[in-house]
């Protein structure tokens, strides 16, 4: 790739933009583009879709997300204004939950067909999509000023709704009560994950300088994450932790639930279309 043209997208990216606003014109334009995406893969692969397809698919988003993640780093962490300076920005280390989907799809390209490359799709299909949607519906934080940070932030959610409804639809994923408990095993690992960076940056003494807090779940760092930071302040962690499970299983569940009814709503409008009229 030209340097002068890298140097050019760089500079446009990090141009100012007035800060979106929920449900303004630069969000919805975003929200539409990953509805249009997930509608073109599905008419593309309205079939179904197979192993090697799909691992393209979704390891080329992945690849994409991280590329755009590295940016992000990039750009929040080098400053310009006085010479070329370099402080890493701890706050936004990508192992946020919405940040897993970008590692689970990239290994999904990777392994083969079996229970670990069914369980990697399994959580892109519902803890993912559900990330991704409470992010597009209420994206009140994910807002900054920075042209390029907005782009990679739209992205970055809304593929996830693009890969979780393409999985779907064309129950690569299967949509079957089973699939929750396929998907659980990847969630609790990257949950995992999270807990141990947290208790690295306490106990590094990261925290004194710098805020760390993955999955918004450490227990060295105040509440902050919407609903659950009421409970944090008055549940013992351990506890806290199994309700943070509880909580967002059953939302990632309630996501394979909607699919699971709108296939069924189809299906009887289907049938009740091949039956003959009769006068």
């Amino acid at each position: 790739m030209n340097l002068n043209f890298l140097q050019n997208l760089l500079r446009i990216l990090d141009s100012r933009m007035e800060t979106p606003q929920p449900y303004g014109w630069f969000h919805l334009m975003w929200f539409a583009i990953s509805l249009i995406a997930a509608f073109a893969l599905c008419v593309w692969h309205r079939k179904g879709g197979d192993e090697r397809r799909v691992r393209k698919v979704v390891f080329s988003v992945a690849v994409t997300v991280i590329v755009l993640e590295i940016y992000k780093m990039i750009n929040f962490s080098f400053s310009y204004e006085n010479g070329i300076t370099f402080d890493f920005q701890w706050y936004a280390f990508p192992w946020q939950f919405c940040s897993t989907p970008m590692y689970v799809g990239f290994l999904t390209g990777i392994f083969r067909k079996g229970k670990v490359h069914e369980s990697l799709c399994a959580y892109l299909a519902t803890y993912a999509i559900f990330a991704g949607t409470a992010v597009m519906f209420y994206p009140t934080t994910v807002f900054i000023d920075v042209i390029g940070i907005n782009i990679q932030t739209m992205i970055c959610h809304g593929s996830m709704i693009t890969v979780g409804i393409y999985l779907l639809y064309t129950e690569y994923v299967k949509l079957e009560h089973q699939t929750i408990l396929k998907a659980m095993p990847v969630f609790a690992a990257t949950l995992l994950i999270a807990v141990i960076l947290n208790e690295i940056a306490y106990y590094s003494g990261l925290l004194e300088t710098d805020n760390f807090n993955m999955f918004f779940v450490s227990r060295h760092c105040d509440p902050s994450l919407p609903v659950y930071s009421i409970v944090q302040g008055i549940v013992p962690y351990p506890w806290c932790l199994l309700l943070y499970i509880f909580g967002f299983t059953a939302a990632a569940y309630v996501m394979l639930l909607i699919a699971m009814g709108i296939r069924a709503l189809s299906r009887k409008l289907h049938s009740r279309k091949a039956v003959p009229q009769t006068v």
